[in-house]
């Protein structure tokens, strides 16, 4: 699916051996190597504006502690979200254009057209949905051998969801997380290992069966059939977003964005749970022991997991931050995986706890008008897996380390071989 070539180039040296001007946070490697929490303690000490003259994404400034990432991302008048939010620029031979990348009042009236799919009422409907399906998934699970946890729970349950919200084909919906995986994996855009080939000939093969979904839900709507609640209808429903088929680069990148929004977040923080209490055993036994913890852990695991690494802005203006000056134009990146592991305000932040105090107050998803839209959907079904496993397993055993994506975007796993212990009878 992917090229796996200088996926791990030599190791990554000790990062206080490298001089501070010259450290590269859009490395990849740091990532797939699980290698960037020493980096990034180094940066928020002492340079925590950082400025990078050169990198394969070109010359950028890190953002790097809590308070500054909140002020960076509650400005969208001086730091614009326009022309894209990830570190590296789309193909211009693929051009992308979504509501995350846009500033008001574009973005504000393109995610009104969605919201709703994620509405109180509709996360109530679903709740009994999601119940049934990860109770399926756990049920069929082998114990007391190997298996791969990623394929098998993590991606299955997030493809089946997807399915649900975009009202998609059920058998096709291994699909949506390919064309996630495709929609962020470029190496111009976050030093994936997607080849050019097969991703330009995956996102095309994305759109053009959105296509056909979207004139299957226009016939319906104009036959006087009611509205359904699925993404794909929303979209072409409302006066402000009906258009968009007619603009490729713009109905792409929202797919896109809402498919990877609906994948990445919730995959990576079901795998990054599993391994979070199999490496701190004392906090799965306070689980155990007291299940209402859950929703809290479900907020520790989406801070100490961070499923997306970074947000970019470009900034408006000349604006100083941190005592730097970053000129208009400049190229600022927010590394909320830094500011989740910022101990200036989360204690002891490298240690999960699953009772910490505020667990809410996080950076997974984003604060300001780009905040996470599907944010209650993602805890919803990280809750409901814990409270299934909880009923059937009385440990989760991770083998081996896990192997991790190689992006400096998405901050996840794509392999790890546990062992389930049932609950004795």
């Amino acid at each position: 699916m992917t090229s796996q070539t200088s996926q791990e180039n030599n190791m990554l040296p000790d990062p206080y051996s490298v001089p501070l001007e010259s450290i590269n946070l859009s490395d990849p490697n740091l990532y797939s190597q699980n290698r960037w929490e020493d980096y990034f303690r180094r940066v928020r000490d002492e340079d925590p504006v950082h400025y990078l003259k050169e990198s394969p994404f070109g010359p950028f400034w890190s953002v790097t502690r809590f308070e500054d990432i909140v002020a960076v991302d509650t400005n969208h008048v001086d730091f614009s979200s326009e022309p894209w939010i990830m570190i590296g620029d789309p193909d211009p031979t693929l051009p992308l254009e979504n509501f995350i990348s846009m500033d008001p009042p574009k973005h504000d009236d393109q995610r009104a057209a969605v919201q709703s799919v994620v509405a109180p009422r509709n996360l109530a409907a679903m709740e009994d949905l999601i119940r049934e399906r990860i109770a399926t998934i756990l049920d069929k699970l082998p114990v007391n051998e190997s298996f791969d946890w990623v394929s098998n729970v993590s991606i299955e349950l997030t493809s089946q969801m997807l399915a649900t919200i975009f009202d998609f084909p059920y058998e096709d919906r291994h699909k949506l997380v390919y064309w996630s995986e495709m929609a962020t994996g470029a190496p111009e855009l976050s030093g994936g290992t997607a080849l050019p080939e097969e991703r330009f000939a995956a996102l095309q093969d994305m759109v053009t069966t959105f296509a056909g979904l979207w004139e299957q839900k226009s016939a319906s709507r104009k036959a006087g059939n009611p509205v359904g609640f699925d993404l794909i209808s929303l979209l072409e429903s409302n006066e402000d977003t009906r258009d968009m088929i007619t603009r490729p680069a713009e109905f792409m990148g929202n797919l896109g964005l809402l498919i990877v929004g609906g994948n990445d977040t919730t995959r990576h923080s079901i795998s990054g749970s599993v391994l979070a209490m199999d490496r701190f055993p004392e906090e799965f036994e306070k689980l155990c022991a007291n299940p209402k913890l859950i929703p809290s852990m479900v907020s520790e695991i989406i801070r100490w997991q961070t499923p997306l690494s970074h947000m970019r802005r470009v900034a408006n203006c000349d604006i100083e931050l941190g005592g730097k000056l970053i000129k208009k134009g400049d190229k600022v990146v927010m590394w909320y995986i830094s500011g989740n592991r910022d101990d200036r305000v989360i204690d002891n932040p490298n240690q999960v706890i699953i009772d910490r105090a505020k667990a809410r107050h996080h950076l997974s998803f984003g604060f300001g008008i780009h905040r996470c839209m599907g944010n209650r959907l993602g805890e919803m079904q990280l809750r409901i897996t814990w409270e299934e496993i909880l009923k059937r397993f009385d440990k989760i055993e991770v083998l081996e380390e896990p192997e991790r994506v190689r992006s400096n975007f998405v901050s996840g796993y794509t392999s790890m071989q546990v062992k389930l212990r049932p609950k004795s009878r």
